[in-house]
């Protein structure tokens, strides 16, 4: 026995079956998670303010919602850059003659860091959109 249902009464009950979403949604969808991916280092304001200015009209929650439906959430941007090739050869070699060095040869060594402290909030530098496992890669 076939039952046929009305277009109204899939609607109701969210069985519409067979359709994809489509149309202004996706495209502004996509226009945003292309400038999230463009402009990573831009906070939620200026990226909800571009968005709006290209025609869209969302309020700032549907802006941040949206680009965490993408994958991506602001994290703080690392402020040392990775090494290159060159400069970890040249602690590979320092490393390797300093191989056979005495206690008495080590105790003559000063060693110092340096390091940031911040104990209050807001003092962490800009932050940057990434997607989980990002945090290496050289994203443009």
């Amino acid at each position: 026995m076939w039952i046929i249902q009305s277009a109204v009464s899939k609607h109701v009950n969210r069985k519409l079956s067979g359709r994809k979403k489509c149309g202004r949604k996706d495209r502004e969808n996509h226009s945003l998670e292309r400038l999230v991916k463009q402009k990573r280092f831009k906070n939620l304001g200026e990226l909800h303010k571009e968005w709006t200015e290209a025609g869209v009209k969302a309020s700032k929650a549907t802006t941040h919602r949206r680009v965490k439906e993408f994958g991506y959430s602001c994290r703080i941007s690392l402020v040392k850059p990775l090494l290159n090739h060159r400069q970890r050869q040249r602690r590979l070699t320092w490393a390797k003659e300093k191989k056979k060095w005495t206690v008495a040869q080590w105790s003559k060594v000063l060693f110092s860091d340096e390091s940031k402290f911040c104990i209050s909030f807001g003092n962490q530098g800009p932050g940057v959109w990434r997607k989980g496992g990002e945090a290496h890669s050289q994203v443009a």
